[in-house]
């Protein structure tokens, strides 16, 4: 589904991607683990169009988007959440979700002078739409509140709601656990679970190794940019060279 060849990011001479080779294939959640500085958001950055590479190109369902905007990579199908939720806060959560939905018709000044029923039909439909995704997230009694007074965790479950609003073939996750409680954290385990088992494909930044075991197969391992390594949560655990870029890490 996804094919990452050569991928280079530099940044005044410094490479935060260098020379990065990945697939992600369909129906499977993906792991990208790695110590703090390894390039793993800018590689996110780099597939969800946030960044144009320096080189390479990354491939999403056969067609090269590698530069491309992010709402055109969106509309492909490929979605992606942020480390730090980024809601509308004083929109309502039901409000939110529905603001994500792309395409709508009353977007356009002219339709909602002369196109008016049909900006009322749409309009339920995704308000509908919206509903049933905010409570398969577990926040169906949470529509009327403001986002900005939601947990970290909720937050978090709000962005996978909006994700969902436009049916996305592969999700890509920034550190879900980051700042989530462990009963919320059940909850979203739960949720990307579910999707998984609906064919939705995702591709996970974790720094969680419980989580990575308990989700991710395959896994690849970042290092000062570069990939270390590929294989099982297991083998990863057990790689001299992932040992020793973690250990670096480490503070003194």
């Amino acid at each position: 589904m996804l094919q990452v060849r050569g991928l280079v990011k530099s940044f005044e001479g410094f490479r935060a991607v260098d020379g990065v080779d990945l697939t992600v294939h369909p129906g499977t959640i993906t792991g990208v683990i790695g110590p703090n500085g390894a390039g793993k958001t800018t590689l996110f950055n780099l597939v969800a169009g946030a960044l144009a590479p320096s080189a390479g190109s990354v491939t999403f369902a056969g067609e090269e988007i590698a530069g491309r905007k992010p709402d055109r990579i969106f509309r492909l199908g490929l979605a992606r959440t942020f480390q730090i939720p980024r809601p509308f806060p004083r929109m309502t959560v039901l409000e939110n979700a529905m603001v994500a939905a792309v395409g709508q018709s009353g977007e356009r000044f002219w339709n909602a002078w002369w196109n008016r029923s049909e900006v009322r039909r749409q309009e339920a439909e995704i308000r509908e739409r919206a509903v049933e995704r905010l409570r398969f997230c577990g926040l169906g009694e949470k529509l009327g509140e403001f986002a900005g007074n939601l947990s970290g965790g909720q937050q978090k479950l709000l962005e996978l709601a909006r994700v969902l609003m436009n049916e996305p073939k592969l999700i890509l996750l920034d550190e879900p656990a980051a700042g989530v409680n462990r009963t919320l954290m059940e909850t979203l385990v739960d949720r990307i679970l579910a999707l998984k088992a609906r064919g939705v494909t995702f591709l996970v930044i974790e720094h969680d190794m419980d989580l990575v075991m308990r989700l991710c197969d395959p896994v690849h391992v970042m290092a000062q940019g570069r990939l270390i390594f590929s294989g099982t949560p297991a083998e990863a655990q057990r790689d001299t060279a992932v040992l020793d870029a973690y250990l670096g890490d480490l503070p003194a």
